[in-house]
């Protein structure tokens, strides 16, 4: 087993293993278990023995798959379930599925009661390295995406590597975007295993890269859990991904929304005069091959853009790399955001 330490007040674990799910045990007498559809397929019944096997009583709840669950709706309608179950404060919610999974039970369990304990098993690459970690939680509006939620720092992750084998391959290359962000901010060795021809879940040096990849959040976390400066960092190539999931009401996925707003954040760079990256961000959309977008002009991503939750009193802020590994929070002009468009454009 790999684990990474995430320095917190309290500290928690993420553990990394295969077949992990099947020991999953919590101190709780009482577990609320929020699973998605597609996870509670191929994985619940086994979480379920494992939590019961140690003594908890479990109330599953599912919800649909994917940002589908990430709204108000739902939410509101899991914190009656719990009042009518009669959920106590040393009762514990733990999420079972993808990262917008993580990010509603999270935000579900930041509220009930004021806040209870809260586990997570993420089931895609892109819930692994990206949402279990670091407390953020939250649902979307039809105004944008995750502008209400709260900071819950789980107790515990439990990345089972068996889970990943059960994805589809778009789904896999999807959360791969949010691993090769990592590399991009703070670790470049870790772009080139995603580049490399084979690179899926049965790859053999998969949990030796995952922790590799977890521990740049983890770091980052620990040195700025509520996002003052640093941690704004773990959102380069976000503020036209957010935008682009919006527009297109979320048919675009997340991992993919990414993918091409990296891209976009490489070439506002490049027109800035820092290191081009653009060769390293295309070789990405090469490999993970998203959706095409739909003809869009950049009208209609500004509105989302200036919504994004980097924005201050004085606008938008973006995330550039003046470099690879060192990345930057920074005011971007109009007319260069509207000059890389129309290069960016040209991917649709």
């Amino acid at each position: 087993m790999s684990e990474v330490q995430v320095l917190l007040e309290p500290q928690y674990t993420v553990k990394i293993e295969q077949n992990l799910l099947e020991r999953v045990q919590v101190p709780h007498a009482r577990v609320a278990l929020i699973a998605d559809e597609t996870a509670a397929k191929y994985h619940l019944t086994k979480l379920v023995a494992s939590l019961e096997a140690g003594g908890s009583s479990v109330k599953v709840f599912t919800v649909p798959s994917g940002e589908a669950c990430k709204n108000l709706d739902v939410f509101a309608k899991l914190l009656s379930s719990l009042a009518l179950e009669g959920l106590t404060r040393d009762a514990a919610i733990v999420a079972l599925g993808g990262g917008a999974t993580s990010d509603l039970a999270g935000y579900v369990a930041a509220s009930y009661l004021r806040g209870i304990a809260f586990y997570v098993c993420p089931t895609t690459l892109l819930a692994m390295v990206d949402a279990s970690v670091g407390g953020k939680t939250g649902v979307n509006l039809i105004e944008g995406k995750n502008l209400v939620g709260a900071f819950h720092q789980p107790k515990g992750v439990f990345a089972s590597l068996e889970t990943l084998s059960t994805l589809p391959e778009r789904t896999f290359r999807e959360g791969a975007a949010e691993a090769f962000k990592h590399g991009l901010i703070a670790n470049p060795a870790l772009m080139q295993p995603i580049l490399e021809p084979g690179f899926n879940a049965e790859s053999s040096n998969l949990e030796t890269f995952l922790k590799a990849v977890i521990q740049v959040k983890a770091d980052v976390v620990a040195i700025d859990p509520f996002e003052k400066h640093q941690r704004a960092f773990l959102n380069y190539g976000h503020t036209l991904a957010h935008a682009l999931e919006a527009v297109t009401v979320h048919k675009l996925p997340h991992g993919e929304a990414v993918g091409y707003g990296m891209h976009y954040a490489a070439i506002v760079g490049k027109i800035l005069g820092y290191e081009d990256v653009t060769g390293h961000t295309k070789a990405f959309l090469n490999y993970q091959q998203p959706s095409k977008l739909p003809n869009l002009g950049f009208g209609d991503v500004e509105p989302f853009m200036a919504r994004d939750k980097k924005a201050d009193s004085e606008g938008v802020r973006f995330v550039m790399l003046h470099e690879i590994a060192k990345p930057n929070l920074e005011r971007v002009r109009r007319e260069v955001l509207l000059e890389a468009w129309d290069e960016f454009k040209i991917l649709f």
